[in-house]
């Protein structure tokens, strides 16, 4: 079935958000890009806010979808699953349209920790520790949660390093060292921790 105008203009908000920021990024640009019109824009939402959420949303869903299908195919052992998701994020990284993490580029723009967009941001970093949590369960280690929580910075800052200072310097540091050194400290970590 093809995408409602509603879809279409989702994806391209999720697009233009993604590329120029969110309050740096007027309705003007998200209607060329998806090539729908104003009418039509605001049928679907009353406001730049409720297709900022809308579009949040619909990353959220793509991209933790992606990460866990990536994970799925690389192997069926959760210690092996967990190890994959640091080659999906170089994947991610070294993409041509590679600006960062949206969730996190959505939290340094909206201050307040009680807008919507900061919090469906918590949520989908929340949902990925949760996802990496109940693969250490199934993996036997003693503490998944404490491990999944370690795990997770090591995934923050591999995403932050990739967006920051490699994207700036990548010939003094390659887009693939970030994702590569925070693999090689989960291997550590995961082999250091106990199992139940």
């Amino acid at each position: 079935m093809p995408p409602s105008r509603r879809e279409e203009l989702v994806d391209a908000a999720m697009r233009v958000f993604y590329r120029n920021g969110f309050h740096g990024t007027g309705l003007d640009l998200v209607l060329k890009e998806s090539g729908i019109s104003r009418m039509t824009l605001y049928n679907h939402f009353k406001s730049k806010d409720e297709l900022i959420v809308a579009a949040l949303r619909r990353r959220d869903e793509l991209f933790r979808n992606a990460l866990m299908k990536r994970a799925e195919r690389d192997s069926a052992d959760p210690r092996d699953r967990i190890i994959a998701i640091f080659d999906f994020l170089d994947e991610w990284f070294n993409a041509d349209d590679f600006q960062g993490c949206m969730f996190i580029n959505v939290s340094a723009e909206f201050c307040d920790a009680q807008m919507p967009a900061r919090k469906i941001a918590a949520d989908h970093k929340i949902m990925i520790t949760k996802y990496i949590q109940d693969l250490c369960a199934q993996a036997g280690y003693e503490d998944p949660e404490e491990l999944s929580e370690e795990i997770t910075v090591l995934i923050e800052g591999a995403i932050v390093i990739a967006h920051v200072i490699c994207r700036s310097n990548e010939d003094r540091y390659p887009l693939s060292e970030a994702a590569m050194r925070s693999q090689r400290m989960c291997k550590a970590l995961l082999e250091s921790s106990k199992s139940a």
